[in-house]
């Protein structure tokens, strides 16, 4: 092969691969704009559906009816859009802080979880609550629509003891109001988890997201 034709060969051989070169640098910037456009667009529609579900958080309402007989009741007032809604209760312990009084330092974990730190419980047995009356299990309501639910002054623990001992349970929850968690679900949708903090002079409560 004669120089001439050598350095052709190579020039074609470098030109070449310039060019495999150009097309890889090409494609991968395809590709990296392709993976940036599926993010962004993932990105979009994650805040897009988020924004929708704030919207669309049920509005509840709970209050308390002391007379003739104790009773909390729920309503829901929409979105109408969302449907039949299931709502599921639980009350939440109330220790006026981060922890129970120190007087029960002493006891286990399993004699604490079984005191309802609050005012009020669910009935246990009615309206399917359990045996403990901290929760009762969903229950369907149509927008607009409410229920009742049965409750009862929460039982003293065993270590208020002494002639004052109920009294002195009674005392310590006087004014405190009856803390709620309702998560609420509908098909298709993530749930809703709202706090609430019902008031003992029979005014409605709002739920908090």
């Amino acid at each position: 092969m004669s120089i001439v034709d050598t350095s052709i060969a190579a020039a074609s051989a470098f030109l070449s691969g310039a060019a495999a070169l150009a097309a890889w640098r090409a494609s991968r910037q395809a590709n990296e704009a392709a993976t940036k456009a599926n993010e962004n667009g993932r990105y979009r529609v994650a805040v897009e559906q988020e924004r929708w579900h704030k919207e669309l958080t049920p509005q509840l309402r709970i209050k308390l009816q002391a007379e003739p007989h104790e009773m909390l009741y729920v309503r829901f007032d929409g979105p109408a859009k969302l449907g039949e809604l299931h709502v599921e209760l639980c009350i939440q312990d109330d220790f006026d802080g981060a922890r129970p009084p120190h007087a029960v330092g002493a006891l286990t974990p399993e004699q604490l979880a079984d005191v309802v730190w609050g005012p009020y419980h669910f009935r246990p047995g009615v309206d399917d609550a359990d045996a403990l009356g901290r929760a009762v299990p969903a229950f369907p309501l149509l927008p607009g629509g409410r229920t009742r639910l049965a409750v009862d002054p929460s039982l003293k623990p065993s270590w208020y003891d002494g002639v004052d001992g109920e009294q002195r349970w009674r005392d310590r929850y006087r004014t405190s109001p009856i803390r709620l968690w309702a998560v609420c679900t509908t098909p298709d949708r993530d749930p809703w988890h709202l706090a609430f903090a019902v008031p003992r002079d029979g005014g409605w409560a709002l739920g908090g997201a």
